[in-house]
This record gives C-alpha cells, sequence and structure tokens, in this order.
C-alpha cells in the first residue's frame, strides 16, 4: 500500500531594478531583478522545499546552499530535476504540485501556461497535475511596494512506506 505525503513550501527574494525575474522556470522581462545568490525563482524554490519536506529529506538551503559558488546563477530547474531524482530515490513521486506567486511586480498572468510546461517538464509529470496562481498584496507590505517577490507551494506526493 502507498503513503500519501503532504509538504509546503515558501520563498521570498527582494527585488532591486533590473530587466527581469524568472518565475516557474520562465523569465518574464519587466524592470525589476531579484536579489539571490542562484536565479533567485521564488516559485522553484517554494516548491524544493514543498518535495523535500514531504520526504522529510530537509530544505533547500541544505541541498544548495548560498555559500556554494556551484550554485551561483544557477538555474532553478536543475534544483528541481535534483529534488525529484533525491524524492525519486526514496520510493516517491510527485502527485500534484499547486505554486502560488505572491507579487505586485510583473504582472504573471500571461505566463501561468510556460510556468506549468517548465515545472512539468522538471517535474516529469503532467501539466494536468500543476496548478500556478498569482495574486498581488495590494500595495502592502514589501510584496505590495514591489521590494519583493514570494511564493507559496503546497504539494503532494506518493510512494514509500505506508507502515
Amino acid at each position: 500500500m502507498s503513503a500519501w505525503r503532504v509538504g509546503h513550501g515558501y520563498d521570498l527574494h527582494r527585488l532591486h531594478a533590473g530587466d527581469g525575474v524568472t518565475v516557474g522556470g520562465v523569465f518574464i522581462a519587466c524592470d525589476h531583478a531579484v536579489v539571490a545568490h542562484s536565479d533567485g525563482d521564488v516559485a522553484i524554490h517554494a516548491l524544493c522545499d514543498a518535495l523535500l519536506g514531504a520526504a522529510a529529506l530537509g530544505d533547500i538551503g541544505r541541498h544548495f546552499p548560498d555559500s556554494d559558488p556551484r550554485w551561483a546563477g544557477a538555474d532553478s530547474r536543475a534544483f528541481l530535476r535534483h529534488v525529484r531524482d533525491l524524492i525519486t530515490a526514496e520510493g516517491f513521486t510527485p502527485g500534484n504540485v499547486d505554486v502560488t506567486v505572491v507579487a505586485q511586480v510583473p504582472r504573471l498572468a500571461p505566463h501561468i501556461e510556460a510556468m506549468r510546461e517548465a515545472v512539468g517538464e522538471a517535474l516529469a509529470i503532467p501539466v494536468e497535475r500543476i496548478s500556478i496562481k498569482a495574486t498581488t498584496h495590494e500595495g502592502v507590505d514589501a510584496v505590495g511596494e514591489a521590494r519583493a517577490i514570494a511564493a507559496h507551494a503546497v504539494v503532494l506526493i506518493e510512494g514509500g512506506d505506508a507502515g
């Protein structure tokens, strides 16, 4: 009998002037950039934490520390593929993914389908099992003032030992 496990992840990065941000594996041109060691993809970072948490394998900082120069400027999809391999090695497979990106800028709605496809490719699961949504903070706090971008992710994984 298979076991089901739920994981939750959260990430936030500061924004500064720049030429764009990467969210959900998709580069979006805009007047902002993320302050981060890697590409700063909050959606994928939150998703990695959710998957790692569901499998009880620690967090993204343990596996991809920002003190390691290997990860400088890294494409976060590589993190997600590695996390997929880690949970697979433990006998788990992703069931479904639900990500909410919280951002005042940039406008994300036109890019949601491309994000779903990028995440599906990295996780090797059908896009029909991936939900990505976007919301704003209505001008409130650092996110609402376009000084930060954040994401929450919830995942369901199946496998492992039900006993």
